[in-house]
């Protein structure tokens, strides 16, 4: 997630470590480097039941659609590719589980209504996203990060965003931003499964964790455009219901908040693609994968 200067947040908080996993499970906040190897031993197809979301039944599942997988020269990447603008109508943020859970749901039925135009016209699907607020030991995507190593995290395998109900309030505490930044970003991992961007990702990588440096560096692609992806969103969103210009800006800004990283790559660039995103016309301005090593580190 990513911070916007002059947001709620108290500038005397410590910046969260962001990781995650991709086509496996993927860290939305931290990222764990493991997790683009957990993607390419789990299954890709969405499994249990996803939740109910807001406007969801308006939005037929695209059941033909078929991910591409490919990095540079994806559909969703193409020129004329863009989100529809959303006027999201999300609860109160509340430390209860419960009620946490529903802004969660909530949110991610927004994001998929965002999302549906982009991935329609790239003729990719967009299937359901879980939300979970409870920490599983096992998922589909194997042993679960620590504590240490996320705040929140994408399975792939499950299709499912879990954001355990005590990680994201000692990091977010009601902080509106910075929850909606965290969401976004996940979610952005899930267009990249979606997409078959996370497939094409994992075929790149070298070994079964990424430990090289070349690995690394696909990981931070990964990472960077899934803060691309989450600011996409939060600008089809701001100023429409719920979430107010400055909550966007505020969100955004709360991507540049994390210290520099391997997974992710540095504060600077973290922001800059959170920022490319917010003002960008659509998913082409999130191709991390043709961009310059130095906008990448």
């Amino acid at each position: 997630m990513t911070y916007h200067a002059g947001g709620s947040w108290p500038p005397q908080a410590p910046p969260r470590r962001r990781a995650g996993k991709a086509l496996g499970a993927v860290a939305a906040v931290a990222i764990v480097a493991v997790t683009l190897a957990l993607i390419a031993a789990v299954p890709h197809e969405v499994s249990g039941h996803a939740m109910a979301a807001p406007n969801a039944d308006s939005m037929p599942d695209r059941q033909d659609a078929k991910p591409v997988r490919k990095l540079r020269g994806n559909p969703l990447l193409a020129g004329g590719i863009a989100l529809g603008p959303v006027s999201c109508d999300l609860p109160e943020l509340s430390r209860d589980a419960e009620q946490l859970k529903s802004f969660y749901t909530a949110l991610v039925g927004c994001l998929k209504q965002a999302w549906q135009p982009a991935l329609d016209k790239a003729d990719e699907p967009n299937l359901p996203v879980k939300v979970s607020v409870t920490l599983p030991k096992t998922s589909a995507c194997g042993s679960a990060p620590s504590r240490d190593e996320a705040v929140a995290y994408y399975c792939g395998g499950d299709a499912t965003i879990y954001a355990p109900t005590d990680w994201m309030l000692s990091d977010a505490g009601l902080s509106r931003p910075r929850h909606l930044a965290t969401l976004a970003h996940e979610y952005g991992h899930h267009v990249q499964r979606e997409s078959g961007i996370l497939d094409a990702a994992s075929a790149e990588m070298g070994s079964p964790e990424p430990t090289s440096d070349a690995d690394k560096a696909v990981v931070r692609r990964i990472e960077l455009q899934a803060n691309c992806f989450g600011a996409l969103f939060l600008n089809a969103a701001a100023d429409r219901g719920s979430i107010s210009r400055a909550t966007a800006n505020a969100a955004v800004a709360d991507y540049g908040r994390a210290d520099d990283s391997g997974d992710h790559g540095t504060r600077a660039n973290q922001l800059a693609w959170a920022k490319a995103g917010y003002t960008g016309s659509g998913p082409a301005a999130c191709d991390t994968w043709s961009a310059p090593a130095d906008k990448v580190s």
